[in-house]
């Protein structure tokens, strides 16, 4: 559990630091808790992108050595989270 914490902040914080401006709007908690959110969707994407579709790495979803997976997934996520963060923001003004 704890590593699956650790490896959804890392992933989400590479993955937040590779597009900045778009995350502009989210400071604290709130930021924390989505970095924490993209990391985890990153690695679930990750894993079943190589483990179960390729064959590559192993069984368990949240370790520490699918990292480099987790970022991948995360990086294929945030065009998508781009775009409902450009859609949210339209119906707000």
């Amino acid at each position: 559990m704890i590593g699956a914490i650790l490896l959804g902040l890392i992933a989400g914080t590479v993955g937040r630091l590779l597009v900045p401006d778009m995350w502009s709007e989210l400071s604290g908690p709130k930021s924390w808790f989505f970095s924490l959110c993209l990391g985890l969707s990153g690695a679930i994407l990750g894993y079943l992108i190589f483990t179960v579709g390729l064959g590559i790495g192993d069984s368990n979803v949240f370790d520490l050595g699918g990292l480099l997976s987790a970022i991948i997934g995360v990086i294929i996520l945030l065009p998508f989270v781009g775009i409902f963060a450009r859609l949210r923001r339209g119906k707000q003004k």
